[in-house]
């Protein structure tokens, strides 16, 4: 096991709780180097934040501040985003979910709650199923069900060269409705996530998550576990979002009315509190 950063070769932590920490790296053995930061204090709980698709772990900086400084807060760069490395493969979600379980392994964590962004939370579905020890709780905040399917603007990805061009970046982003306002700053972060992903990784990231089984249809989920859905949401349908519910024994679906999509980048505060109210009632 890795030694970079300050972890001893038994994957316990060596650093002192509530210290500033930046954005570091970690190899994994699967294969791949990913970024990760942390905040709080680790002696706490830890609640491991999974970004969406085409983003990175950067798109939490809003909500960081928000959540208690009790809480072991962890984001990391899935494969192919943010500042891990661009593989040319290892993008279905089965490959995604072991990143996640070899990351815990590498920065010593048995067991952490996952809150996963839009495809953020279809991966740790996926860890749920097949690594239920490892998984506290699950906050799935505008996560699907199933991304079984082709896409209608995957035939615009076939189309993706590099570099990635910023203005079809910026419109891409766009493209999500926004019910409520988002500071600029953070929008063109999300462009900057964008346009650091090789073309062809745009292709195969999608590619991987939308031909992969659905996780909740290849085992079961038993952990406590909080969805939260936009009334607004164009993309993902209330009845795949309740279904999900009752798929998930005693989860909680929680409906944001007249927000869209993208929870996260609308809803930063609400999204606080109520993951702040999970993690107490999960973790006593």
């Amino acid at each position: 096991m890795t030694t970079r950063y300050g972890y001893p070769s038994n994957g316990g932590p060596s650093y002192d709780d509530d210290v500033e920490r930046g954005v570091r790296r970690v190899d994994l053995t699967t294969g791949v180097s990913v970024s990760f930061e942390e905040w709080g204090d680790r002696s706490g709980q830890t609640v491991i934040l999974l970004h969406a698709w085409a983003e990175s772990l950067h798109s939490f900086d809003r909500l960081k501040s928000l959540l208690p400084n009790s809480f072991h807060l962890v984001a990391m760069d899935q494969r192919g985003h943010g500042d891990a490395d661009k593989t040319v493969d290892g993008y279905d979600l089965e490959s995604l979910a072991s990143d996640v379980v070899a990351f815990m392994d590498a920065i010593g964590l048995s067991s952490a709650i996952l809150a996963g962004s839009s495809s953020g939370g279809y991966v740790a579905q996926q860890v749920a199923v097949r690594n239920p020890a490892r998984v506290v709780g699950l906050v799935l905040i505008g996560s699907p069900r199933s991304l079984r399917g082709r896409p209608t603007f995957a035939d615009e990805l076939a189309l993706l060269t590099d570099p990635v061009d910023p203005v079809w970046a910026r419109t891409f982003v766009r493209n999500f409705p926004l019910h409520h306002e988002v500071p600029q700053w953070y929008l063109d972060d999300r462009v900057s996530d964008a346009v650091r992903m090789p073309a062809e990784v745009w292709r195969s990231s999608l590619a991987g998550l939308t031909t992969s089984p659905a996780p909740i249809e290849t085992g079961s989920i038993s952990v406590p576990t909080l969805i939260i859905w936009g009334d607004r949401d164009d993309l993902l349908a209330e009845q795949d979002e309740q279904a999900l519910a009752a798929e998930i024994s005693g989860s909680r679906l929680l409906v944001y009315e007249g927000v869209g999509h993208l929870v996260l980048w609308e809803q930063p505060e609400r999204l606080a509190a109520d993951v702040a109210e999970f993690v107490y009632a999960t973790v006593p």
